[in-house]
């Protein structure tokens, strides 16, 4: 930083038809930024209007690399994503890493492994193989900072801002004696130190090179009311902004408010659909928009995807207490990711559950996403059940070789055991998975990859556990049951086609009084112990250990004739 005394002397270069206060603020702009910046006139030209159709919406999704990935923002790239792709628009990333406090190492190729996973790749921005797309970047905030020290220094010029030199122990200070007072928190009015400050004392604090941030001169009037129409609220009657913000930090960085101003209006974007606790912020957001002389993109503020905690109470999905908030947790418990996505547009339109079952088979790209349809004030709820019964019925729809193949690449990183078992006889797994897939009614009682190995772990011929028959419940009696296993042995065999297999069955269900089938058995309860699932029940509990598994006859086929007579053999 310059230590000039000279700092607030006319500069014989500048216009005569300027006033002295705009001289005053030219030299002042200078003087905080004497480097060589980008020439406003040039930033136009760099960044052309986007030609797109009339109607076409520029969407962005704008995280900042400062830790996990959360659900919500998957949610709001969706919804981003939609909106641009379904009006032949663009969809665009932006990674907002001008808070390097709290920028995490590789969060940025979390987001971007993110978004790709849940097939929201940007049309623009970095993508998955950290290349940059598009020609509105950098799309990185932390690579245009030449830009936005462009328009702070413009709006020193013109009189819009300011360099503040309160530290934090100071502005710690006001906080509390506003608390004391029960005052408005903030930096306005008489609270606004450095606002009006003389040309003397903030010539002295330059050159004892004091850290200053720049804030923004609001020209508001908090007891003013503007009506803002939120594309998602509708008409919300606000405060004028009257908060002399922070749009530069100490170290150089802009704040987000005028960060995102500055690249909402050169990357075109026509659509910024945001979380609702930003609502807070449009009067401000609005005022700069105006400052800079920019159109101001349409707003639309989405209510966050809530969840009841264990008192009963409602509220938002958090960070810190649920691992449900975490993308990773998708990934760790092997949720198919079109079956998240899925769940997510039931969130953000309830509408789309009625379309998935009339239109079963089509893309969910098909579906026209509303604004009018979007939560708008409580926010939509996390259901487990809910995205469960979702990404069963996904899972029911794929092939086996598909889901052996999920299972297989899943297993590789979060069960390196079982990805090895299913390498070992890959047409033995498919066949596993085979069972009662397909057809219209498949079998849906997997929901996540993570539960396969424990939902089939009969199948896994070398860690079967002879069943413990002191859990089987029965009106027959042990000596009963071990009488029918060895009939059962006696007329078993593999060959048999499944009427015949199931004929045999009946036969000895008939030797121990149980009814041929359910039908019989309800029209003459009195007549018999019981009917012919019961016998079938302990000949599934031999095989599988179970009582409730997939069809038992292809169960036994798949096994095998050896395994299944070894698991028979009562020694």
């Amino acid at each position: 930083m310059e230590n000039s005394n000279d700092l607030f002397k006319n500069n014989p270069e500048n216009s005569m038809n300027l006033t002295l206060e705009q001289k005053k603020n030219k030299q002042l702009a200078e003087h905080l930024f004497p480097e060589e910046l980008p020439n406003i006139e040039s930033v136009f030209e760099r960044y052309p209007k986007r030609e797109l159709p009339k109607d076409a919406m520029v969407t962005r999704i704008a995280p900042s690399p400062t830790g996990f990935m959360h659900i919500g923002g998957i949610y709001m790239a969706l919804i981003s994503e939609r909106f641009a792709r379904q009006t032949n628009g663009v969809y665009y990333l932006r990674i907002e890493d001008t808070d390097k406090k709290r920028e995490i190492e590789g969060a940025r190729k979390i987001i971007t492994e993110s978004l790709h996973k849940f097939g929201l790749d940007p049309d623009e921005g970095e993508n998955i193989n950290g290349v940059e797309r598009g020609i509105y970047g950098p799309y990185k905030q932390s690579e245009r900072k030449g830009i936005y020290k462009s328009f702070i220094k413009h709006l020193i010029e013109i009189g819009r801002a300011y360099p503040c030199f309160c530290n934090e122990e100071e502005l710690e200070v006001m906080r509390k004696m506003q608390e004391e007072l029960k005052v408005r928190p903030g930096y306005y009015g008489v609270w606004a130190k450095y606002r009006d400050a003389n040309e003397k004392k903030v010539e002295e604090m330059l050159k004892q090179n004091k850290p200053y941030a720049v804030r923004f001169k609001s020209l508001g009037n908090n007891t003013n009311t503007f009506i803002h129409n939120d594309i998602i609220k509708g008409p919300l009657e606000l405060p004028e902004n009257d908060l002399d913000v922070v749009i530069m930090k100490s170290g150089g960085l802009p704040t987000y408010h005028l960060a995102h101003a500055v690249d909402d209006y050169f990357m075109g974007t026509t659509h910024v659909l945001r979380g609702d606790e930003w609502v807070s912020s449009i009067p401000l957001h609005y005022e700069l928009f105006k400052a800079l002389d920019f159109k101001c993109p349409e707003y639309g503020h989405i209510a966050p995807i809530n969840k009841i905690d264990e008192s009963g109470g409602k509220r938002k999905l958090s960070k810190r207490k649920d691992p449900e908030a975490n993308v990773s947790f998708y990934e760790e418990n092997g949720y198919p990711e079109i079956a998240v996505v899925e769940y997510l547009m039931n969130l953000a339109n309830s509408d789309f559950e009625d379309w998935r079952k009339s239109n079963p088979d089509k893309p969910l790209t098909e579906f026209q996403l509303s604004f009018k349809r979007l939560s708008t004030s409580a926010g939509p709820l996390f259901d487990k059940i809910k995205l469960h019964d979702i990404t069963k019925e996904i899972i029911a729809k794929m092939r086996a070789e598909e889901l052996y193949k999920k299972v297989l690449d899943w297993s590789l990183k979060y069960d390196p055991e079982f990805r090895e078992i299913l390498e070992k006889d890959s047409e033995y797994w498919i066949k596993v998975f085979s069972i009662e897939r397909g057809g219209s009614k498949p079998r849906k009682d997997i929901a996540m990859w993570s539960e396969v190995k424990e939902a089939f772990s009969f199948f896994i011929k070398e860690k079967f556990i002879r069943p413990d028959w002191s859990n089987f419940t029965s009106i027959l009696s042990p000596d009963e049951i071990k009488n029918i296993i060895n009939q059962y042995n006696e007329v078993f065999s593999f060959d048999d086609l499944t009427e015949k297999w199931m004929e045999k069955i009946k036969q000895i269900s008939a030797i121990f009084g149980f009814a041929p089938d359910t039908k019989t058995f309800k029209k003459n309860r009195d007549s018999y112990r019981g009917h012919v699932g019961e016998i079938a029940q302990i000949i599934r509990f031999a095989i599988t250990g179970r009582i409730q598994t997939p069809d038992l006859y292809q169960i036994m086929q798949v096994l095998g004739e050896p395994e299944c007579k070894k698991r028979l053999a009562l020694k």
